[in-house]
């Protein structure tokens, strides 16, 4: 006995077949009502990995600082009328020495300069450097050597990947040996950058500028004045306390001096919080499209109990339990948004691949919380707005239902 009433109902299959069957009679109408959903789940799908995207591309960005670095910028006080610092007086090196847990650090003195190379007279940025920039920074050489000790009282230099490919562009081959002609004094190329990639703490490009020593940039400049110091700890774990005992010593070295010290890790901290509430911000407002959508399936699934009364009269007359009338309706709904949900997602993916391609971003990297989302929620939507269709066609009377025409 408990075997029959079990067995009592439609079957999966039924299940299953009948609410699609149902879909293909509706014509028009469910594809209508589909595309409202298919809207909604490419908009959360879509805008949710170019959310993702964007994160992913800042992150890198700062990535690309490491995660022991420290970055101290050095500028006058507010208001004040002193002369810049000269470069060439205080020895940073020192600094290694009273805090050990300095790796490795370089100052910066960072101008713009017209400089000629090739018979070409270019606008460039250039930067008087310590020879552990190249550590500090992890630079890889393209062609030739970085800047070394010896190189102190010289006139070598190293020219960023950027800047020796725009002079490609104006058929200047660049190389070891090639001579640039810097203010009045002629340069010789000892190296050849890698692209190293932006980078939003510093006021310069490594590969759009020309590497000088420190020292040489009073041959240059009048009064050269260190605009930033680099400091590589010697693991993440001290990054914090260097941070804070940092500022004090540059003060000694640079006295009169304001200096600003920055944590890239911190940074980025504050970059991942950011960007992960408005991917949520979008995947907000792709939301509401699907909200919109889900109300056009409501509407189409009203007018299907309407249209189908008598077939409801008759399915209750056979022994359907309301239950059931309830099931075949949401069914329904539920199918209709599930194949919504599907061709969204698809759209969606499709759509963000574009736009970050498009864009000139970095490659595409695909949020999988976007398809559990948007594919979810459509769903859920199909199950919101389909009950109240459900619970219409549930409590029609059986014959009330067979007399309508």
């Amino acid at each position: 006995m408990r075997e029959r009433l079990s067995s009592y109902g439609p079957s999966l299959r039924q299940q299953v077949s009948e609410p699609l069957e149902s879909l293909r009679l509706l014509g028009r109408r469910a594809v209508l009502a589909l595309l409202g959903i298919a809207v909604g789940c490419a908009a959360v799908v879509a805008l949710m990995n170019i959310g993702h995207n964007a994160e992913a591309q800042a992150m890198a960005v700062f990535r690309n600082m490491g995660s022991d670095v420290l970055v101290a910028t050095v500028h006058p006080p507010a208001g004040s009328q002193m002369s810049p610092y000269p470069a060439s007086v205080p020895d940073m090196r020192g600094l290694a020495d009273t805090l050990p847990d300095i790796r490795s650090l370089s100052a910066l003195t960072i101008t713009s300069l017209e400089s000629r190379i090739g018979g070409r007279s270019i606008n460039t940025l250039l930067a008087g450097v310590n020879p552990a920039l190249a550590s500090v920074l992890d630079l890889q050489l393209a062609q030739g050597r970085f800047l070394s000790e010896f190189d102190t009282n010289s006139t070598h230099a190293v020219i960023g990947a950027h800047l020796v490919e725009e002079l490609a562009a104006k058929g200047v081959a660049v190389a070891p040996g090639t001579r640039v002609q810097l203010g009045g004094y002629l340069f010789q190329i000892v190296g050849v950058l890698h692209p190293r990639g932006p980078n939003p703490l510093l006021t310069m490009s490594v590969d759009d500028s020309i590497l000088v020593p420190l020292e040489g940039m009073s041959r240059l400049l009048p009064a050269p004045a260190i605009n930033t110091v680099l400091v590589r700890a010697r693991n993440s774990e001290v990054l914090e306390s260097l941070a804070l005992a940092l500022p004090s010593h540059l003060q000694s070295l640079l006295p009169g001096q304001q200096i600003e010290v920055q944590v890239p890790r911190q940074l980025l901290a504050g970059i991942a919080q950011q960007s992960h509430l408005f991917s949520w911000l979008l995947a907000g407002l792709g939301g509401i499209s699907l909200i919109v959508g889900g109300v056009g399936v409501m509407n189409v699934m009203l007018m299907n109990v309407s249209e189908r009364r008598r077939e409801i009269g008759v399915r209750m007359a056979l022994g359907a339990r309301p239950r059931d009338i309830a099931s075949l309706f949401l069914s329904e709904a539920i199918a209709l948004t599930t194949l919504g949900a599907l061709a969204g997602a698809l759209v969606g993916v499709a759509a963000a691949w574009l736009f970050v391609t498009l864009s000139g971003g970095a490659e595409f990297s695909f949020s999988p919380l976007s398809l559990v989302l948007g594919m979810g929620s459509s769903v859920l939507a199909g199950l919101f707005f389909g009950l109240s269709p459900a619970r219409a066609a549930a409590r029609l009377q059986p014959v009330r239902a067979l007399r309508d025409d």
